[in-house]
């Protein structure tokens, strides 16, 4: 046991490249570990990542590593200082207040950031204690590995440690650690912090790191800046089309929440939608909905000029004034190419926006949940309503195993009428195309998910785990949303209309 455990700890190499810019970029500070901790959850997927093997997770060493209390060879933790804005407003300093960058490790899949959320306090903390809790890292726990089974880029999670240690929110909770997973964790606050600061070379210096890491074909490259920031503009308006794609509300679009690489990352007050409503405003705390569901794709260019100016060091106004100008039509037409997907259309017609834009206002007058009424789409049978082909696991078995998949989109509207004006129109355009319908259900089968982390899911997992010390909802939850375009006939109550209790909940930034 020994050998193999001296084994599964070699398995980690480091090879920390932030760390080498300095100390002007962070705060080496140690994490502060877990008083008897216990292992709530791993996720083997992402333990993969990083090379280790399965029998080492269920190891002490590990346990202890995740909690704090061990520190890994070759390992340097530190905790990232950055500014942002934050609602719209300037805060100066902001940095890792409750997490530590505890290294970069080459696994099979390439480099990653191994962060340790909770790990108690650093010099950004404020007034905070520094610890996570329980509830908030379920959820990003979840909804990180939800949107990479959608196959949106996102951090990714490895494991939940939680402890007896109590901690004071508005209730007495218990301090949790969650290890989180990225490919970096370079943000647009990372560029306002040192720009702000009147410290050009620092953030050229950044710039130089995030090239060499993420951009390696941009060294040496007269326009390497300018291509830098190409991507990250292109990355972001690509990332939110995708959220908009799935009923995706992050809640706090923050500039210090924006990956540089255009990843999801910092999950807390986030939502998916349940019946479609473009001005769905998730985060409790957002009084004014500055980011409401319908004005994530604004706000992903609002804060990309937030990084272009703290990017003008390196690059003209012109220049950044062209690649900013490219944002919104690389958004709308990558969101409008992912709804014909959703549809199953493969030529691309001029009428097909129209299409879309009348199928999600009347989404929205008839109160239909988004995720039900999609999956239902990939059943339709466009030569005879009498024959479409049912999953019936997403029906209400009220409406009678003889319901056609016609009716069962209709019972899904409070006007009825209004689903079969667009059913004709559908209809009509499906006869546009030369794709054969087999294939047509089974590509929108997956491309419209049968399961997303809906709040109430996630609920039901935190309450299991704080009221019964029971975790194994996290892990069956975790696994269904791995692969959230199978059948899952185990979990069939999860893909069904969202319970009346559901509409009750309320998440905020404490989230």
């Amino acid at each position: 046991m020994r050998n193999h455990r001296k084994n599964t700890l070699n398995r980690l190499t480091f090879d920390n490249s932030f760390s080498q810019l300095g100390e002007h970029f962070f705060t080496r500070v140690q994490a502060s570990g877990l008083t008897n901790p216990s292992l709530a959850s791993v996720n083997p997927e992402a333990a993969k990542l990083l090379g280790l093997e399965p029998l080492g997770l269920s190891q002490d060493w590990f346990l202890q590593w995740c909690s704090g209390n061990r520190r890994m060879p070759g390992s340097d933790p530190l905790a990232m200082v950055y500014s942002g804005h934050q609602f719209g407003g300037y805060s100066p300093q902001l940095g890792d207040g409750r997490g530590l960058l505890l290294g970069e490790v080459r696994g099979p899949q390439g480099k990653w950031d191994i962060h340790l959320k909770g790990a108690g306090k650093t010099p950004y903390s404020r007034f905070g204690d520094g610890r996570a809790v329980l509830r908030s890292t379920i959820r990003e726990y979840l909804c990180s590995e939800a949107m990479h089974g959608l196959g949106i880029a996102s951090t990714r999670a490895l494991s939940i440690v939680t402890s007896d240690e109590p901690v004071y929110r508005e209730t007495q909770e218990t301090a949790t650690m969650l290890i989180r997973l990225s490919h970096s964790h370079v943000r647009f606050g990372s560029f306002e912090y040192f720009h702000h600061h009147n410290e050009p070379e620092a953030v050229k210096q950044l710039a130089d790191h995030v090239i060499e890491q993420h951009l390696p074909e941009l060294i040496g490259h007269e326009d390497c800046y300018l291509h830098m920031f190409r991507h990250t503009v292109h990355s972001t308006a690509r990332l939110i089309a995708q959220w908009q794609s799935v009923g995706f509300a992050h809640g706090v679009m923050n500039t210090d929440n924006m990956s540089i690489i255009g990843e999801t990352m910092d999950y807390g007050p986030f939502g998916f939608l349940d019946a479609y409503n473009p001005g769905y405003i998730c985060n409790h705390s957002d009084t004014c909905g500055r980011y409401a569901f319908n004005r994530q794709p604004i706000i992903g260019l609002w804060n990309c000029n937030a990084l272009a100016n703290a990017l003008t060091s390196l690059l003209s106004v012109e220049q950044l004034t062209e690649v900013l100008t490219e944002y919104e039509p690389l958004l709308f037409s990558t969101l409008l190419e992912l709804q014909r997907c959703k549809l199953g259309l493969e030529q691309a017609l001029p009428e097909d926006e129209t299409l879309t834009e009348d199928l999600l206002d009347s989404l929205a007058k008839n109160q239909v949940d988004y995720t039900l009424f999609f999956r239902n789409l990939c059943y339709f049978d466009e030569s005879d309503p009498d024959k479409d082909v049912l999953d019936k696991s997403v029906l209400d078995k009220s409406a009678g195993d003889e319901t056609s998949a016609h009716t069962a989109l209709r019972d899904l509207f409070l006007d009825r009428s209004a689903c079969d004006d667009w059913i004709k129109r559908y209809r009509q355009r499906l006869a546009l195309e030369q794709r054969d319908p087999v294939d047509r259900r089974e590509a929108m089968r997956q491309t419209n998910p049968k399961y997303v982390l809906r709040n109430y899911m996630g609920e039901i997992a935190i309450r299991k785990a704080e009221d019964e010390q029971d975790y194994g909802e996290i892990d069956r939850i975790l696994a269904l949303l791995q692969s959230p375009f199978d059948e899952h006939p185990d979990c069939e109550e999860y893909a069904k209309h969202p319970p009346d209790w559901s509409q009750q909940l309320s998440v905020s930034c404490s989230s």
